[in-house]
């Protein structure tokens, strides 16, 4: 994982495992569910079964991106200040 706390990693990791099994079931019950009827309206019901999960990991990705984000300028902040404690 990208995230330096190793506790918010693990959830992270165990929260976007759920999402990436939710798109799985999502899609396939979606589609089982209406092979039947027709296999174009199969597809576009699998497709829309996969929405939630593929929104759960759109918010995770952008909760990593932020945290990740943070750290960096935290990075540069203080090599910054270094930078200017130097040139005093």
């Amino acid at each position: 994982m990208r995230l330096n706390d190793r506790t918010l990693g693990f959830v992270i990791n165990f929260l976007l495992g759920v999402a990436w099994a939710a798109v799985l079931i999502g899609a396939a019950s979606s589609f089982f569910s209406f092979y039947h009827t027709s296999f174009l309206f199969a597809l576009l019901s699998a497709l829309i079964g996969t929405l939630p999960g593929m929104a759960a990991i759109l918010i995770l990705e952008h909760i990593i991106t932020g945290k990740e984000r943070l750290s960096e300028l935290q990075k540069q902040t203080k090599l910054l200040k270094e930078l200017v404690e130097q040139n005093k």
